[in-house]
């Protein structure tokens, strides 16, 4: 096999393969992890049932792949947020602008995150876990230079709060495209208001 071929082969598999998650957030978002068949799934992302164990080994393992996939690419997006940064102040306004854009974007996937967590298996749970405890220190540090006289717990319940904010709107309210351009300034000002408001 040529390496053009290869290199191509290589790319249509990785395209399916993200073809297969979004579709599985969707699938999963709307009917929950054990209402979704692996021919369900197939179905979606225009392939047969036994074409996805090409990808995932079933089904429990493409819900892995989805939630650590999102929580990697959060303490990514987070890291380089603040790697950009050039003051405390900044830096938190740009990790909740990033956060906001994340819970519109992707409320699918935060909906799966809080109903199906409990079907993750053992090794993606803790992933998922460590990944996520990772995100929260990065804005803990950040309010921690901001606020240096607040306490390290009384931190981390306000980045828990924003969260709790942030996340649940999207995917509590259904919203259209304008609906989504007019909430994100209010979600950034609310979780502004929540950081500094002590």
């Amino acid at each position: 096999m040529n390496p053009q071929t290869a290199n191509a082969r290589t790319q249509a598999k990785a395209e399916r393969r993200t073809v297969l998650l979004n579709a599985a957030g969707a699938l999963f978002a709307r009917r929950g992890f054990n209402g979704v068949s692996i021919e369900d799934l197939g179905a979606a992302a225009g392939v047969s049932g036994p074409a996805v164990y090409r990808h995932f080994p079933g089904k429990q393992a493409l819900l892995g792949a989805l939630l650590v996939g999102v929580s990697e690419d959060l303490l990514a997006g987070g890291r380089a947020v603040l790697a950009a940064g050039s003051d405390a102040a900044s830096e938190l306004r740009a990790l909740v602008a990033f956060h906001v854009d994340f819970a519109l974007t992707k409320p699918d996937v935060i909906r799966v995150q809080d109903r199906d967590f409990e079907s993750l298996g053992g090794d993606d749970s803790a992933a998922v876990r460590s990944l996520q405890r990772e995100y929260v220190e990065l804005w803990v540090e950040v309010l921690g230079k901001q606020f240096p006289d607040r306490a390290v717990a009384v931190r981390r319940l306000q980045v828990q709060a924003v969260f709790g904010l942030i996340n649940s709107t999207p995917h509590s309210v259904p919203m259209h495209r304008q609906q989504l351009t007019a909430a994100r300034p209010v979600l950034e000002a609310m979780a502004w208001a929540a950081f500094t408001g002590l």
